[in-house]
């Protein structure tokens, strides 16, 4: 009787549990990489201002300003943040005064790439070259091609 209780129950916890699953991440980091005239682009911008970033293998480059702590998020995590959004010449397009949350694969590339360098509660600057960003289209404030500056503080986040 032993035999057959036991099966029955696995199956019946297989049907009636299904959100105790863990399930997998089948999302995966975009391979485009930044045009050397992007990088060089940067690279003068944080050369003329006297800043110091690293070079991620995407072309984009970061300055982490605190690691945070724990974890860090992966492409299918859901992430709040606070961030300012600017250009090279230091106008403001986007803001958050408030906590913020996206799927992290909905954002744009540089994001996907950069988020997940920093843990829970870390706070990093993004420079984003235009492929990783929006690319030659315009957006409300961004004229097409611009490279991206953010600054993010990374809240929390749910894989």
């Amino acid at each position: 009787m032993r035999r057959i209780i036991t099966p029955l129950l696995a199956i019946a916890l297989t049907f009636l549990f299904p959100a105790c699953k863990k399930t997998t991440c089948n999302l995966h980091q975009s391979g485009l990489i930044a045009s050397a005239a992007e990088i060089a682009t940067i690279q003068n911008y944080l050369t003329t201002n006297s800043l110091t970033a690293t070079q991620h293998s995407s072309g984009l480059f970061y300055s982490i300003t605190d690691g945070g702590t724990g974890d860090s998020p992966d492409l299918c995590s859901s992430v709040t943040v606070r961030y300012k959004g600017s250009l090279t010449n230091g106008v403001i397009f986007d803001q958050s005064t408030n906590n913020v949350s996206f799927p992290l694969s909905n954002l744009i590339i540089g994001w996907q790439h950069g988020i997940p360098l920093i843990k829970k509660g870390g706070k990093i600057t993004l420079y984003i070259p235009p492929s990783l960003g929006y690319g030659s289209a315009s957006q409300s404030g961004i004229p097409g091609n611009s490279t991206l500056i953010f600054e993010i503080e990374l809240i929390g986040f749910v894989k």
